[in-house]
């Protein structure tokens, strides 16, 4: 495939299979030894090629792009400021084509391998059941090799250039086989559509190859990856299809519809031509579009517009350059073109045309130079994330910086302590929320931080040493070495931060501490590392006196409380006890004498002779405490007396009578 790359063919390699069947793997492969993948070996290749060169005459150029399609829209993986979906639009010379996608010039190896794992890592990928980085997108990344040849006989130059286009699909999968839900089964129901809709696109294809039958309508507008792909698919391109099959037999359906899908795409038969200098072409025929459109506009009565303030147009339509020109505003400009039938939508494809042209006229320096910013935008980024990159940008990571002054986070987990550095700049550097109303320089998260936390403020003292003091705003919670601080303090290297409740850093000012070494080279090195198990320490440390003392009276004014409580719930108790017992009345036969006088007794040992009175006197029971003798003769009220006639009472219903009576009395 890289020789038809040379030869000027468009070339398409492309990956498919059920997923976890090891596309991304052939396509990207990894990161160790002898793993590298398809896509990493033809760039490293290509390169190779390039330099073996020894014709004076030819000069080469490499542009790459790096997308992918999540969800039926298009993410640009390389520019940081392309955040938003991009617009996929169709020319009628260049066929479909992602709107703004970032295409990089590159003059080595290391430079797309930097921007192929810059790339990767922002790839969207999750786990499912069937794979634990099952990539959620297609990814889609185009090389575009440039050949230049000089002809010093004819002092002309020819050019073929070749579009190499390298597709890792995401993998066809099965709800009930991965266990995907809410959002991981939305985005496989898209993988899905996307996949069928190619599946389509191909039977098409094979059926006007074979002349079966002649197919009119190819769906390729079906889905975003077809739209993107319809010259590879079936148009000027030599494309190669792999075909990822699981050795598992659990997968035997899913492994026997992708081979009847390799059989369909190896029927589509490509009209691939070599691709002679097309940039000569191109921009003649969109010359020759853009003269086009502005005799149309200029037969539309908008010719003045044009002449005059079009450029001010495409390149900022501010009111006040405009004025100055002498020129009518935009407001006024743009009520026009809305007022006349069909210029607005030939001002756009007038606009779009001129870009076009832009782009193919761009010198190969500016390219470079528009690569240069586009990188240093991205370093930009990460460092106001907190990461830091070298300054040969080839490597991604968090460093210590040799003379500023700066911060480490310290987290719980070891692994992720010291994975975020903060740059302390010259002058004031501040902390805060994301929702200040000034721009925060830092910006934390989380209940205890304020809007304006705090301000570093680094400055050079009269022997030139920088020296950096940490200023906490109103009613912020900011500790110092285990200590609330609440006026400006000056920070020695390895002061332990706290800010909020969460968040520990750790200070270092490299210049400080190779002075102090210097001073002193015979120190020890402290035998516990200064971690965040070590400043949550001594936080406590430091605030664990108050923190006793409170704790202990605490405990005292519980124990005095639950005391009281407990007693008067006993009385309580006590008492509900004896009235029960009292109104029971009648029931006397099914309690004894001997409880109630046991009662009084244990009230007697528990509470004073006053209080025992007043229960005694509430209740009616007898005031004497003592037993009383059952006396031989009653008098038995008439409400009491036994219901039988008193001939007939025998002695045991006099018995019955006596002990009712004693209990009542009692």
């Amino acid at each position: 495939m890289l020789q038809h790359a040379f030869e000027g063919y468009n070339v398409c390699i492309f990956a498919y299979g059920q997923t976890g069947a090891g596309k991304s793997y052939t396509m990207m492969g990894k990161q160790e030894e002898n793993q590298a993948g398809i896509i990493p070996q033809l760039c490293e290749d290509l390169f190779e090629k390039i330099n073996d060169n020894c014709n004076e005459d030819m000069s080469y150029s490499v542009e790459v792009s790096y997308m992918e399609i999540y969800c039926e829209r298009v993410r640009d993986l390389l520019n940081p400021k392309n955040k938003g979906n991009l617009r996929v639009r169709e020319h009628p010379l260049l066929g479909p084509y992602v709107e703004d996608l970032s295409k990089l010039a590159v003059t080595s190896y290391t430079d797309i391998a930097d921007l192929m794992d810059a790339g990767n890592k922002a790839r969207t990928v999750a786990a499912t059941n069937m794979n634990e980085t099952s990539s959620r997108s297609h990814a889609v990344f185009t090389i575009v090799f440039t050949q230049k040849k000089h002809d010093a006989e004819t002092d002309l130059s020819t050019e073929k250039v070749s579009k190499i286009s390298l597709v890792d699909l995401a993998g066809s999968e099965r709800a009930d086989s991965t266990g995907a839900k809410g959002t991981r089964l939305k985005e496989g129901a898209n993988i899905n559509k996307s996949l069928t809709t190619l599946g389509k696109v191909i039977s098409a294809l094979a059926e006007v190859s074979k002349k079966k039958k002649k197919t009119d309508f190819i769906p390729y507008r079906d889905s975003v990856l077809t739209w993107l792909l319809r010259e590879n698919l079936g148009g000027n391109s030599r494309t190669a299809m792999v075909a990822a099959l699981s050795p598992a037999d659990i997968n035997y359906d899913e492994t026997l519809s992708t081979l009847r899908y390799a059989d369909r795409a190896k029927q589509i038969k490509c009209n691939a031509v070599i691709n002679e200098d097309p940039n000569a072409k191109l921009v003649r025929e969109l010359k020759e579009e853009v003269s086009r459109l502005k005799e149309l506009l200029r037969a539309q009565g908008l010719g003045d517009i044009i002449d005059t303030s079009f450029g001010s147009l495409t390149a900022s339509s501010s009111s006040n350059s405009l004025s100055q020109m002498g020129l009518p505003s935009a407001t006024s400009i743009q009520e026009r073109i809305m007022s006349t039938p069909g210029g607005e939508e030939a001002i756009e494809r007038l606009k779009e045309s001129e870009k076009i042209i832009a782009e193919l006229n761009e010198t190969w320096e500016e390219k470079l130079r528009k690569t240069e910013a586009i990188r240093m935008e991205r370093e930009a980024l990460l460092a106001e994330m907190g990461v830091a990159i070298r300054e040969d940008g080839g490597t991604l990571g968090v460093f210590s910086p040799k003379k500023t002054p700066h911060l480490v986070n310290l987290n719980e987990d070891p692994l992720m302590s010291e994975c975020l550095l903060y740059y302390i700049k010259d002058g004031i550097t501040r902390v805060g929320q994301a929702e200040a109303q000034r721009r925060q320089d830092i910006v934390l998260s989380g209940a205890h931080i304020k809007e304006e936390h705090c301000i570093f403020r680094s400055e050079r003292n009269q022997t030139e040493d920088v020296i950096v003091m940490l200023e906490p705003c109103d009613q912020a919670e900011t500790y110092v070495n285990g200590k609330r601080v609440i006026e400006p303090v000056q920070l020695r290297s390895g002061n332990r931060i706290i800010m909020g409740k969460n968040h520990v850093f750790r200070f270092n000012h490299p210049e400080q501490a190779r002075a102090e070494r210097e001073k002193t080279p015979s120190a020890e090195t402290p035998s516990e590392p200064v971690d965040w198990t070590f400043a949550q320490r001594e936080l406590l440390e430091k605030q664990g006196i108050d923190m006793k003392q409170e704790m202990e009276k605490r405990l005292q004014e519980m124990e005095i409380l639950y005391k009281r409580e407990k007693e008067e719930a006993d009385l309580l108790l006590e008492q509900q006890r004896l009235d029960a017992d009292s109104d029971s009345g009648d029931d006397s036969e099914k309690r004894s004498c001997e409880e109630s006088w046991k009662l009084i007794t244990s009230l007697r040992e528990k509470l004073p002779p006053i209080k025992v009175q007043t229960i005694v006197k509430k209740c009616g029971l007898p005031s004497s405490g003592k037993k009383r003798e059952p006396v031989k003769t009653y008098q038995i009220p008439q409400r009491r007396r036994v219901s039988k006639d008193a001939k007939w009472a025998t002695i045991s219903d006099l018995k019955i009578q006596a002990v009712k009576e004693i209990c009542y009395e009692v």
